[in-house]
């Protein structure tokens, strides 16, 4: 199938949508990722935490809120990208392999921090189960896991934003 040439929108090729769409997916599926993963591996600690000392139990959810959180970074860069992409009016490949940047850069950052905020989560509730002065030091441990993210939320919102410039 070959589409003919536009000579109205010379550098705006039917592929350059594809590859928007393909940033904003990858902005949701990767966060998603990580948000489900950092979830599970610290909810894990948490019951763990529960059986220990339930009294404990809200305090140490901390790192459960914060991997959920993830998932909202890729929904905004999702939604970002999704409707700066219009086809008819002209989308260059400029813009196209912009917001596949901005994607990945939020969608893979989440997923990392996901992961860290994930395993240090579950060692971090179960040490909190038995030592509890160790919450602050858990605290820090998370916030710098969820700075991952925010970076590549960052980067994706910047590198978005000059694709419509």
């Amino acid at each position: 199938l070959l589409v003919p040439f536009d000579p109205e929108h010379p550098y705006c090729p039917p592929s350059a949508a594809f590859f928007g769409m393909m940033g904003a997916a990858a902005a949701i599926i990767f966060a998603n990722f990580g948000s489900a993963y950092g979830t599970a591996k610290a909810g894990v600690g948490v019951a763990h935490l529960g059986i220990m000392n339930i009294s404990l139990l809200m305090r140490g959810l901390v790192p459960c809120i914060m991997a959920g959180v993830l998932g909202i970074y890729g929904l905004i860069v999702a939604i970002i990208i999704g409707s700066g992409i219009n086809a008819r009016e002209g989308y260059s490949s400029y813009k196209g392999y912009a917001h596949l940047s901005a994607g990945l850069s939020c969608g893979l950052s989440a997923l990392a921090a996901g992961m860290s905020i994930g395993i240090a989560g579950d060692a971090g509730v179960r040490a909190y189960a038995k030592q509890e002065g160790i919450f602050v030091a858990l605290l820090l441990i998370m916030i710098f896991g969820e700075a991952l993210a925010l970076y590549g939320l960052i980067v994706a919102l910047v590198v978005g934003n000059l694709s419509n410039e």
